[in-house]
Formats: C-alpha cells, sequence, structure tokens
C-alpha cells in the first residue's frame, strides 16, 4: 500500500483554506438559514392554519363551480287541456377557443348546421384568452347529434330547454314567448313568469380546465319544475276568430285589427285576438306593430258605441221611455257655437230608434237633460278610465275627464263616443253590463269553474229594454245587419270614429267597430270587433267590422253548445243605413 496514502491531508496547503473565516460570517449564514425556515414554517402555518378559509376559496373559485340545474318550465293550456305552451330539450353549443384548430375542416360543417357563416363562427372563436364562449343557443335535438358526431375539440353542448308555441300566430298576443333564458318576455309568459319557472336546482362540483366534472363537492338540490297554468282561451274559437279578423284586415286593406270574445256566465276570455300578429317560434325582425296586444294596450275614441250608455241612464233616471219620441230635424243641432250633425235627417224618431239609427241628436238631447256628473258615474261604473284588473302586461286604463272640467259641447260629444278613450278590452267588459241584466262582471284570462258576480249599474229592466234596442241595430233598417247570424239572434252596437292626429283629426282615417251580444233574450257571449284604418271606401263599422262579429258568435256559440234560438235565416239586406259620427 503506498505509504502517501495514508499521510494526512495538509489543508494548510491550500491557501483558501488556509485563510481564516470571520465568526460572524458563518453566524450570520446560520441565522439567515434558520429565518428562512422559520419564515416558511410561518408560511406554512398561515396557509394551512391561520389563512386557510381564504386559500380554499381561492381554490373553488379556480376549479370549483355552481351548476345551475334548470327547473323545467309550466305549461300553458287553453280551458280543454290542449298544449299553447311548452318546453322542449334544446341543447346549446359552446366553446373554449384555445382549445380550437381554426384550421379544422370539420368547422365549416358545424357552421352550415348551426346556419351560421363561417366568418363569423370563426370570430366568436378567435380570441384565445376567452375559455368560454356560446356559439349558438336552443339548437334542435336532431342538429346537436350531429355536431356531437363531428367530435371537435373544443366544442362542447349543454341541455337547456326551449319553449315551443303549437298556436302559432293565433294565440301570440294571448301566451306571449320567452327569451333565451327562459324568461318570459311577452303575454302571459310574462304575465306568469314567477308563476311558471318554478325554482331551479344546484349542484356544486369541482372542474378540470375542459369544463370536465371531476366530483361533486357537496348534495344535489333538486330542481322544482312550475306548474302548467290553465287560461280560460278556447284555442278553436281563438284560431277562428283570428282567421276571421285577419281576413277582414286584408280584404279592407285596413292598417290593423282587434277581436274579443267573453263568456258573460263565467267573465272568461274565449278569446283574444290581433292582426298583425307574429310567429312566437320564429322571432327574427319583429317590430312592435307586430307585437302590440292591441286589445289592450290600443285606446281610442269609441264614437257611437258609447251611446247604448247615454240612453240607458236616461231611462233609469225616468226622463224617457223607449217608445219616447224625440225631435231630431233638421238633422242638426247647435250648442255653445259648435254643430253636431247627422248622417242622415231622420226627423221624429223613438227612443229605440234613436239608437236603431244611432242618432247623435237624439242622443245628445237626452244627455243634455243630465248633468256631467250623472254621466260621468255611469261611464266610472262602466269600467271607463279605470285599468282592467287583468295581470297582464301593457293594459292602458283610457281618458276619462272629471266632470268638472266639461263644457256643455264637450258633455254633448262625449254621449256620442267623442272626447274620452278607452279600449276593445274595457268596450267588451262594459257591454256585459247589457248582458247580464245590469251587471258589470270581472273578466278572468284564467279557467274558472265559478259564475261571475257582478256589480249592479243598472236595473234588470233597464238591461232587458236595451237588449231589444241593440237587437234592433241588427234588423232591417239598422246600422249593422250584416252582424245576423244564422240560428241565433244577435244585438249591438256600430261605431265609426275619426282618428285623432296631433291636435285634431285626420282626414279619412277611420276606425270600424261592432260591439254585440248573443242570443238577445239569454246572452252567452259578448263580442268586440276593431278594424283600424280600413281603406278601400269602405269604413262604416257596420260593414267592415260586423261580418267579423256575425261570424265568430255562430262558430263560438255552436263550440259551446248552445242551442239556437231562432228557426228562420236572418233578414241580411245588402247596406246598412249609415251612423252618424
Amino acid at each position: 500500500m503506498n505509504t502517501s496514502s495514508r499521510r494526512g491531508i495538509n489543508y494548510s496547503a491550500s491557501p483558501l483554506l488556509a485563510s481564516k473565516t470571520p465568526v460572524w460570517r458563518s453566524k450570520f449564514i446560520l441565522a439567515a438559514l434558520a429565518l428562512a425556515f422559520a419564515g416558511l414554517g410561518g408560511r406554512a402555518a398561515y396557509v394551512q392554519v391561520f389563512g386557510n378559509e381564504f386559500f380554499q376559496r381561492q381554490g373553488e373559485v379556480r376549479f370549483a363551480r355552481t351548476l345551475d340545474l334548470p327547473a323545467n318550465r309550466g305549461r300553458v293550456l287553453d280551458r280543454n287541456g290542449l298544449i299553447l305552451a311548452s318546453s322542449v330539450v334544446a341543447q346549446s353549443i359552446w366553446a373554449i377557443p384555445e382549445d380550437v384548430d381554426k384550421a379544422d375542416p370539420k368547422l365549416k360543417t358545424l357552421a352550415k348546421l348551426l346556419e351560421l357563416p363561417l366568418p363569423d363562427l370563426k370570430k366568436k372563436l378567435g380570441n384565445e384568452d376567452k375559455t368560454f364562449v356560446w356559439i349558438k343557443r336552443q339548437v334542435d335535438e336532431p342538429v346537436a347529434k350531429e355536431i356531437a358526431a363531428l367530435n371537435i375539440k373544443g366544442i362542447y353542448q349543454r341541455r337547456e330547454y326551449k319553449r315551443q308555441y303549437p298556436e302559432s300566430e293565433a294565440a301570440a298576443h294571448v301566451v306571449g314567448f320567452t327569451n333565451v333564458e327562459d324568461k318570459g318576455q311577452e303575454g302571459v309568459e310574462l304575465a306568469f313568469n314567477q308563476q311558471l319557472s318554478g325554482k331551479a336546482g344546484s349542484r356544486r362540483v369541482i372542474k378540470d380546465r375542459l369544463g370536465r366534472v371531476i366530483e361533486d363537492v357537496r348534495d344535489v338540490i333538486p330542481p322544482v319544475d312550475g306548474p302548467d297554468l290553465q287560461l280560460s282561451i278556447d284555442s278553436k274559437i281563438q284560431y277562428f276568430a283570428y282567421e276571421k279578423l285577419k281576413g277582414a284586415v286584408l280584404a279592407h286593406k285596413a292598417k290593423a285589427g282587434s277581436a274579443i270574445v267573453l263568456d258573460v256566465q263565467s267573465g272568461e276570455v274565449l278569446a283574444l285576438a290581433n292582426y298583425p300578429s307574429y310567429n312566437p317560434n320564429k322571432r327574427l325582425n319583429l317590430t312592435g306593430e307586430q307585437l302590440r296586444n292591441r286589445v289592450l294596450t290600443d285606446s281610442f275614441e269609441p264614437g257611437s258605441t258609447m251611446k247604448p250608455f247615454v240612453v240607458s241612464l236616461a231611462l233609469e233616471k225616468g226622463l224617457v221611455k223607449p217608445t219616447s219620441q224625440i225631435q231630431t230635424a233638421p238633422g242638426r243641432l247647435t250648442i255653445a257655437g259648435s254643430t253636431i250633425s247627422d248622417s242622415h235627417a231622420h226627423g221624429l224618431l223613438t227612443v229605440e230608434e234613436v239608437i236603431q239609427k244611432s242618432s247623435n241628436i237624439g242622443t245628445v238631447k237626452m244627455a243634455m237633460q243630465m248633468t256631467p256628473k250623472d254621466m260621468w258615474e255611469t261611464y266610472a261604473q262602466a269600467g271607463f278610465g279605470q285599468k282592467p284588473q287583468v295581470p297582464f302586461p301593457g293594459a292602458v286604463s283610457g281618458r276619462l275627464r272629471p266632470y268638472k272640467t266639461w263644457r256643455p259641447i264637450e258633455q254633448a260629444t262625449m254621449s256620442y263616443g267623442y272626447g274620452l278613450s278607452v279600449s276593445l278590452f274595457q268596450l267588451a267588459q262594459a257591454y256585459t253590463i247589457f248582458a247580464r241584466d245590469g251587471e258589470l262582471i270581472p273578466i278572468s284570462m284564467l279557467k274558472t269553474e265559478t259564475p261571475a258576480t257582478g256589480v249592479r249599474v243598472f236595473s234588470e229592466a233597464t238591461a232587458k229594454s236595451m237588449r231589444k234596442m241593440l237587437h234592433l241595430v241588427t234588423g232591417p233598417g239598422g246600422t249593422a245587419p250584416q252582424a245576423q247570424t244564422m240560428g241565433y239572434s244577435v244585438g249591438g252596437k256600430t261605431g265609426t270614429a275619426h282618428k285623432q292626429e296631433g291636435k285634431g283629426y285626420a282626414d279619412k282615417k277611420y276606425r270600424g267597430f261592432f260591439v254585440g251580444l248573443a242570443p238577445v233574450e239569454a246572452p252567452r257571449i259578448v263580442v268586440a270587433v276593431m278594424i283600424d284604418e280600413p281603406s278601400d271606401s269602405v269604413y262604416f263599422g257596420g260593414l267592415v267590422a260586423a261580418p267579423v262579429f256575425s261570424e265568430t258568435v255562430q262558430q263560438t256559440l255552436r263550440i259551446l253548445g248552445v242551442q239556437p234560438d231562432m228557426n228562420v235565416k236572418p233578414q241580411i239586406v245588402t247596406e246598412a243605413v249609415e251612423e252618424s259620427f
């Protein structure tokens, strides 16, 4: 063995090892190491003990997610249980942009399936800073399956619900629609949104960066589905009313039209239709003209349809009898410098004939025997100037000025429907007074099993006398013979009013109305029709609105099973007596 290997190493031979190290430096290094370990220990204690909740929250923010479990929205049904609105499964397509290969040729197929231009699809996927982007919400199930079959990396699906509306345009203004978040936007969907929505559930999970669920971190809270909502609407009556209204608007080249059918026994709305309408299943490029529920949202001067209320008040106060005679010659009447006229000089008329021929002069002469307060109270009791008590968005109250501000000429014009405004809904409800023997009844959009309880406005005798007069309106010599219906007696009142424009009235722009009841002796329904701006030179309510009333009444009473009360054909004449307006 080499003896040199057994000798000790001479450290002093190295100049580095031979140099003396200061004591303070070694102590400093030891202290620094100790301090570093103490800091790490303190940090570990803070993370694990004192700041544990904060760091748990931060971890959950990055990886834990609360997933909403949407409740299935309740169905909307008609009075017979037929579906007006229901929810179906619809997948929504989303993506993680940074994971999608923009050069993938399958993106072209995806764009075609989603009916999106390829540049628009790539634009959605263009921001790689995003970890989530919606591509398209609520696609149909067959399309979703084809997309899933493409198996494109970074493209995912989420289960949602989409509303379907089987009655389409016919019931659009009644049912309304929801948005992509399943929140009601119009109609019943909006009015009863909270009830239909139910209560969403939730699921707390841990996800990886690809959005895949790793595990649940708490018990799942199941959703509570919304209950079904049964309306008073009869889908058959609704469809028929809409089609007849649409036909009249198109035939007379009118701007719009509205119709409403009420059951006077229960106060239920059996149909509520507007034209123009829209398809709630396809809502691209909708306009305000299509969305407006004109029956409730539009107010107008009601014209001669107000005359029965004035005449009924005169009967009630004992000022006249149905056979009392009123001189309307020479067809003109001047009050405070303003002249009121009839369409024809009728001469001596009975009170019944004043309604039958719609005489302004006869109505004004009765009105001026009363105080403004008497007329105002009657109008208010009939519901005018007050918002209808229906849970429906956009219902207007109309306008009925305080009686203390009425001048004599204003009292006169209000007696035949100028100087106040009403909605078609209000007008139809007000005519339940005549159908229900003097009682105004509440109106319901929901199905009810009990008869409506009304508030008395006129006596039973007055209401029956008025029904007789309204029946004369639809007969020979009346303003609306075209309102007659095969097999059923009908009564009602025409109205034709100039349209307001600014501070005056538009030249050659009118609204034509007809509101009536059937059968006359034992009324079951009230129907009101309005045609806005007929432009084919035919604009009287008896010519444009009364035929829609006739067809709707006949179909409705048959569907309701009401027995005919007439054995003869209606005596319809070719021309109606022109009404005064």
